[in-house]
């Protein structure tokens, strides 16, 4: 070999070795999230008989901002941040599209509950709109507020004929300002919220 291509080939190794550091990282994985249903639901004022209805509930419309797997902070300047080194379990629209199937499966009175991909063999249909869905400071520094407001509409699959609208609008205040914390303190705004929705929807399907 040529005096200067081994020149070429030793000079070349430190870089080899350098570039094959750059893309190593000891940062830990963020932690993930999950929300569920109440595992011991409330019964709700609709009747317990089966209907025939079947209910498709539709992917949620998440506000700018909230439509991420982050989880959301407000501050009370009113400017918006995410929890470091913590994730819902996929983005949000996806999670409480799961979250509402889950509460309307744990109340009585449906024929069958299911995602969108079926929406046009449902006789009925849920749509979702997250309005607020974030964790709230404020300016005591304190535990934050969290708070959880959606508008619902359910309608007829047949004729798109609006059968009620709702909004329920929560506030949950976390226990401590951990993380844990105020993860429980979400679960418990969004199971309040969709259990007001599946009362109301229920209601609304018996006066069809």
């Amino acid at each position: 070999m040529k005096p200067a291509a081994l020149l070429m080939v030793f000079a070349a190794l430190p870089l080899t070795a350098c570039t094959g550091s750059l893309f190593k990282t000891k940062a830990a994985p963020p932690t993930m999230y999950m929300l569920s249903a109440s595992e011991n639901p409330q019964p709700t004022n609709a009747a317990s008989a089966m209907t025939a209805a079947e209910l498709a509930v539709l992917k949620p419309r998440v506000r700018a901002g909230l439509d991420t797997d982050r989880i959301a902070a407000l501050y009370p300047d009113r400017h918006m941040d995410y929890f470091a080194d913590a994730r819902w379990s996929g983005p949000l629209d996806e999670v409480l599209q799961d979250l509402a199937v889950q509460e309307f499966r744990s109340t009585p009175g449906l024929r069958n509950v299911s995602a969108d991909a079926s929406v046009f063999a449902s006789s009925h249909w849920l749509e979702i709109e997250v309005v607020d869905f974030q964790a709230e400071y404020s300016a005591s520094g304190a535990a934050p507020t969290v708070h959880v407001r959606l508008q619902a509409r359910i309608g007829n699959s047949g004729d798109r004929h609006i059968l009620a609208r709702l909004e329920p609008d929560i506030r949950e205040l976390a226990s401590d300002n951990r993380m844990s914390a105020i993860v429980d303190a979400y679960n418990r705004a969004a199971g309040k919220a969709f259990a007001e929705i599946a009362a109301r929807t229920m209601q609304a399907l018996g006066a069809k």
